[in-house]
């Protein structure tokens, strides 16, 4: 209810502050839309803030999360590794060919 006289005050104020337009003034309408504008505003946000404010969200315990860590297996080479590579194979002074050739580590 505070709020609400609070706001009545606040409107008696600036409606009182407008000072009465003639008719041959231009600027009646816009003062008086704007006094409108603002009462309504007012009055709308009391109406729609209420008496009470919403309760406080109830309290929730924060899920906890472990992780575990990770197990790394390391295998042992069962045997070389091998894989096929193109060198080159001199023939005499001036001539080669390529060949295949495999390479084990």
């Amino acid at each position: 209810m505070i709020r609400a006289g609070a706001a009545a005050l606040a409107a008696t104020l600036v409606l009182g502050a407008v000072a009465p337009a003639t008719a041959r003034d231009q600027t009646g309408a816009i003062v008086g839309g704007l006094a409108a504008g603002v009462v309504g505003g007012m009055v709308g946000s009391a109406l729609v803030n209420g008496a009470n404010p919403p309760p406080p969200p109830e309290y929730r315990p924060r899920r906890v999360v472990v992780e575990e860590p990770e197990t790394i297996v390391v295998r042992e080479r069962r045997g070389p590794i091998c894989h096929y590579e193109r060198r080159k194979e001199w023939l005499g002074d001036g001539e080669f060919t390529y060949r295949r050739v495999e390479v084990c580590e």
